[in-house]
């Protein structure tokens, strides 16, 4: 018997001017209501004429006319009801936001209650509700790790309009966990089958949960612009070192864990000195702070006007009796149109990057053409110059990519329209048209390898030059296209971020063994001092009994009862195999096979290097025993080695002393903040590639480096880099100018100041 359901209008409904609450929070949740809806009601529809195309595709792939029938038999059902499901949705999500305050009492009630079940409670569940159950909390955990962090700041900001603690991402009443259920329960009067059911459940996944992590930060931006929590922000709390991580008595080891513990982060994030430019040390690249002798647009034709005068000189032409006549100039609105017309008969086809100079031509070869002659303004050609001296330059910076020198020149004639618009637009170092022109050009730079370049970048590259070429260059579709552009390389910025982190923890992690094999190693020496031992037992203690003592300081720290009881059997091991000794250690076979289980070996190796350990000289053993167990240890990994690193080739010979010059620079790198960008030269030309300092160990002076998508990519020692850095092979990012279009627009001014702009001379910058 199918169920039936009330209408949308049976029973009176909670709402948001109904609720008992006071104003300022029903005006807050009010306009919440509205942006959401707002956001998804559109994007429902969307999803409903999804689904039914996808049901129709499937009744016409169905195999057998049962299937078939099945399948249209949904999507009648879907068309039939379908007016129903996003209001019922709608007044569901108001209920759930009228009930803020009432949900906070009520979930403390049901966690209290949740916490001893009683017997009566439990029953046997169908398979189906079990798979609809695990798919709508897989959607909402992959959403709920995707927008973790303005999810964790809006349960915050919830939490002071329930007047309660915060909230967790489960009771968010706008939490993806609620959304989604919530659908849910707005598809149940569809009476349509699970599997159907299911592919609806994904298809609003994938049309109306797209946008949800900016959702989460337009509700943020909400709530902060009426100063609920204006200033909240998300500060990671740092582990301060324990008792375990400080060594003990020895004043070296205890030098060499103060230095690796917290101290050295605050360090190393302490600012660069004084003497030397900002690092640049952010994901994305920004424009630089705007110059207060900025160039104006009178001062760039002047200098343009010196450097045609100075060509004009140098060029040798034949007398002439009388000039032609100039033709009449265009009209910047005239001019703006041809280079619209001249755009759409463009190819779309791979092709180089197209000169700015060749594109003026053409726009007076097609004038020629109509039967007219016309040329430009000197307002107008000047702009044309000046964007031709900055996409020149440009292409020296780039890697030769076919997608971005396409993504370029489509994007030429909407930066002609802007400029011919506003003629202050180059020397506008924030304008929304230069920050989209150095993101699609950074794309393509030489710095990023081709094999790192990020192809899931590339179309959202193409869909915002696209719209500004549609919009014909306004500043409004600049603005806008950078500004979704600016949200997805943050997003990936992100990413990149929490991928950096794990490799930076492995780092640490590889610094605290190395600190706890220095420091067994040294109690291992300090106990063997002065001893007579056998080779062989000497072998088993400087490799399966070190890592014993490794795996028990890691753990325990040198303060532990477990450390004083290793040192203790160190000891008695060593007085017990003593050349002339006839002492037998009983009582620790067992504890010394169960310590080196731990750290991997087998319950007969463990055994036969107990009883070698234990036995002392005086009882003799069968050499091939030895033997045999030799070769295994040889063959074994030490603890926290791999393959590779047991076969690493051997450490190369010291380096001479740093000079004056290098031991600046080593100064310098010691006192530089976690992630700083470099550029390492790769070849003779001078091609670069940007690389970032995650991480450097002021114990071993092991540096990490990660690329822009977070991956690593190369370990140096800050020694090996202040020599290079010395020699001109690598570079630090400057804040000042670290994106690619600063640096190409500063290198043709400098080519222009070297013809008339003398008065405002700068170093020139090389090439990145």
């Amino acid at each position: 018997m199918p169920a039936t359901f009330d209408p949308l209008d049976a029973s009176p409904r909670a709402t948001l001017a109904t609720a008992a609450l006071p104003r300022r929070v029903r005006r807050l949740l009010e306009q919440l209501y509205a942006l959401v809806s707002d956001e998804i009601a559109p994007q429902m529809e969307r999803m409903l004429a999804e689904f039914e195309q996808q049901l129709f595709r499937q009744a016409d792939q169905a195999r057998n006319p049962g299937l078939q029938s099945g399948y249209l038999e949904t999507l009648r059902l879907v068309r039939l009801r379908r007016s129903d499901l996003i209001p019922r949705y709608l007044v569901g999500l108001e209920a759930e936001l009228s009930r803020v305050r009432e949900g906070a009492a009520e979930g403390a009630a049901r966690s209290v209650a949740s916490a001893a079940p009683e017997f009566r409670e439990l029953r046997l569940v169908e398979d189906s509700e079990i798979d609809e159950t695990t798919v709508l909390r897989s959607l909402a955990s992959r959403h709920e790790s995707r927008a973790g962090l303005g999810l964790l700041l809006l349960g915050q900001r919830f939490g002071v309009l329930a007047g309660a603690p915060a909230f967790d991402n489960e009771r968010l009443p706008v939490g993806p966990h609620r959304l989604i259920r919530r659908f849910a329960q707005a598809c149940q009067p569809l009476q349509i089958p699970l599997e159907s059911r299911l592919d609806l459940y994904r298809v609003f996944d994938q049309q109306v949960m797209l946008g949800y992590s900016a959702l989460v930060e337009s509700m943020n931006a909400l709530l902060a612009r009426d100063n609920v929590l204006p200033s909240l922000s998300f500060v990671p709390l740092r582990a301060r070192p324990s008792a375990q991580d400080k060594p003990a008595p020895r004043a070296e080891a205890a030098a060499e864990a103060d230095t690796a513990a917290e101290p050295a982060r605050e360090r190393a994030a302490a600012p660069a000195p004084a003497a030397g430019p900002r690092p640049h040390t952010a994901w994305t690249t920004a424009p630089a702070a705007p110059a207060g002798d900025a160039l104006d647009f009178a001062t760039l034709q002047r200098w343009l006007s010196e450097r045609r005068e100075l060509v004009e000189k140098l060029r040798p032409r034949p007398p002439q009796a009388d000039a032609p006549q100039p033709p009449p100039a265009l009209a910047t609105g005239e001019l703006i149109e041809l280079i619209a017309g001249l755009d759409e008969a463009a190819g779309r086809g791979a092709q180089p990057l197209r000169k700015i100079a060749d594109l003026r031509q053409a726009l007076l070869a097609q004038r020629r053409a109509a039967g007219t002659e016309a040329a430009l303004s000197r307002e107008d050609g000047d702009v044309f110059e000046l964007l031709g001296l900055l996409f020149d330059e440009i292409e020296q910076r780039l890697r030769g990519d076919a997608v971005i020198s396409n993504l370029l020149n489509r994007l030429q004639t909407p930066l002609l329209h802007a400029a011919l618009r506003d003629r202050s637009l180059l020397a506008a170092d924030g304008h929304p048209a230069l920050q989209l022109l150095n993101t699609v050009a950074e794309a393509g730079a030489r710095w990023t390898p081709a094999e790192e370049a990020d192809p899931q970048l590339h179309e959202p590259l193409r869909q915002a030059v696209e719209h500004v070429v549609e919009q014909g260059g306004s500043t409004q579709a600049f603005d806008s296209a950078n500004q979704r552009l600016q949200e997805h390389l943050h997003a990936l910025a992100r990413k990149a971020e929490v991928a950096e982190r794990r490799h930076v923890e492995a780092a640490r992690g590889k610094e605290k063994l190395e600190l706890a094999k220095r420091r067994a190693q040294q109690a291992l020496e300090h106990t063997v001092a002065g001893q007579r031992l056998p080779r062989f037992v000497q072998t088993l203690l400087n490799q399966a009994w070190t890592d014993v003592l490794t795996l028990t300081q890691l753990r325990h720290g040198e303060d532990s009862e477990a450390w004083q009881r290793q040192l203790q059997i160190t000891g008695q091991i060593v007085a017990a195999n003593q050349a002339g000794s006839t002492a037998r250690l009983h009582g620790l076979d067992g504890d010394i096979e169960h310590a080196l289980t731990l750290v991997g070996y087998h319950g007969d190796d463990a055994r036969a290097i107990a009883r070698q350990l234990t036995v002392g000289p005086a009882t003799g053993e069968d050499a091939a025993s030895r033997t045999e167990l030799a070769m295994k240890l040889r063959q074994r990994n030490r603890l926290g080695e791999d393959g590779a690193a047991a076969t690493a080739a051997p450490p190369r010979a010291p380096l001479p002393p740093r000079d004056e010059r290098e031991q600046a620079c080593f100064e310098r790198l010691r006192a530089l903040p976690f992630g700083t960008w470099f550029e390492f030269v790769q070849n003779q030309q001078g091609d670069a590639v940007r690389r970032r300092l995650s991480w450097f160990s002021p114990v071993t002076d092991n540096a990490l480096f990660v690329n822009h998508r977070g991956q690593r990519v190369a370990e140096h020692s800050l020694d090996a880099l202040a020599r290079m850095l010395a020699r001109g092979q690598a570079r630090i990012v400057e804040q000042e100018r670290n994106r690619l279009v600063d640096r190409a627009w500063h290198a043709a001014l400098d080519a222009l100041r070297g013809f008339g702009g003398r008065g405002r001379d700068e170093p020139a910058e090389r090439p990145a």
